[in-house]
């Protein structure tokens, strides 16, 4: 006797979620490795000031490549959320709000292999 059995393919990964904390004058991600493809990037505005955040890839030089994403800008105790697909590679995150990325509201994201 044979037996068949159907045998569902595994459910797409989850997304990968990345949550920024945006205070005066920092970013501060939960993690700074995501894996390669779709993922949820939040911002928490924890701050008593309006902030943003910019997200784009860089090149192997560090120069921005391609596209950016921006969340915001929010007000204090907001959040806000980009869904995106990201790439292999580093992201610069970056308030840009006034003078806020020279006072140190700059991060670097990097995105690996799945």
């Amino acid at each position: 006797m044979i037996v068949a059995v159907a045998v569902a393919p595994p459910p797409p990964a989850p997304p990968a979620r990345v949550l920024v904390m945006a205070d005066e004058w920092s970013l501060v991600p939960s993690r700074i490795v995501l894996r390669a493809g779709a993922a949820i990037v939040q911002l928490a505005n924890v701050g008593e000031d309006d902030h943003d955040l910019l997200l784009r890839r860089l090149d192997a030089k560090g120069k921005p490549a391609g596209p950016a994403t921006r969340i915001g800008p929010l007000r204090p105790d907001t959040r806000g959320e980009a869904r995106l697909r990201l790439r292999i590679g580093r992201y610069r995150l970056v308030c840009t709000l006034g003078d806020h990325a020279s006072r140190g509201m700059v991060t670097t994201l990097r995105v690996r292999a799945r």
